[in-house]
């Protein structure tokens, strides 16, 4: 087999959620440089813009959308503009975690509706057809708190926990007909999602002894990971949650 056989996403179509910042940039920015035509979804028209620019500079195919995944009608005008995708990235998301006895039912809606209606949604809209052309990926972004509660966990925990069961689920049901859904566990990156937790050095620094290579993540970290999901070669990967926190989660 030939590299491009296995990582190559050459005809395909990739919708990246949260594709304009962070983690999902780089995706976006990835899946584009190997060869999938990428759909980047955010709120923001400013960063769409330039993550769509600097995509098209490098000679990759994509285009932008601006979308709002805090309410259900937002979600199902975002499925209804992409209708056919190959490969589905769900990244966006937001990060309210003020302590546990302060976390009233406003902020707890508000994280489920981006954080987990929306891949919900998505899944079931765009999924069905990627079962009928019998080739499709998903791909979900989790946290470490799915698995362990630091720095008041709360909704944002509890919703990454309920993202790795989706993908489970997902994968029971669409597995059979060639779609996959996977889950990628971060562990501690810079980016504007945890600004507040960034703001705090003793604590940046404390996360990155915790790892095993020593240092936090990077954003680019996580291309060749979603690459190698989003290929045809992963077919044989579904319903899992892949650590890419450089052994924070063994240490």
């Amino acid at each position: 087999m030939s590299l491009n056989s296995l990582f190559g996403l050459n005809g395909l179509t990739a919708l990246v959620t949260g594709g304009s910042s962070g983690i999902g940039r780089a995706i976006a920015v990835a899946l584009a440089d190997a060869g999938a035509s990428v759909l980047v979804a955010a709120r923001t028209s400013s960063n769409i813009d330039a993550a769509v620019g600097g995509i098209v500079a490098a000679g990759g195919a994509v285009e932008g959308v601006r979308a709002d995944l805090s309410t259900r009608d937002g979600v199902h005008a975002l499925a209804d503009r992409v209708r056919e995708v190959d490969i589905l990235v769900n990244s966006a998301g937001i990060n309210l975690r003020p302590p546990m006895a302060e976390l009233d039912e406003a902020t707890w809606d508000a994280t489920m509706a981006v954080n987990l209606d929306a891949p919900f949604i998505l899944g079931q809209r765009l999924a069905p057809g990627m079962a009928e052309r019998g080739f499709g990926r998903i791909i979900h972004i989790s946290s470490q708190q799915a698995h362990r509660a630091f720095a008041s966990s709360g909704a944002y925990g509890a919703s990454k926990a309920a993202i790795e069961g989706l993908a489970r689920s997902q994968a029971e049901a669409w597995s059979p007909f060639g779609v996959t859904a996977n889950v990628l566990v971060p562990g501690f990156v810079e980016t504007p999602l945890n600004a507040r937790l960034s703001a705090d050095r003793d604590t940046v620094a404390a996360l990155a002894a915790r790892t095993l290579v020593g240092r936090n993540g990077r954003t680019d970290d996580f291309a060749g990971a979603a690459v190698f999901l989003a290929g045809r070669s992963a077919g044989y990967i579904t319903g899992q949650s892949i650590a890419v926190d450089g052994g924070f989660s063994v240490h």
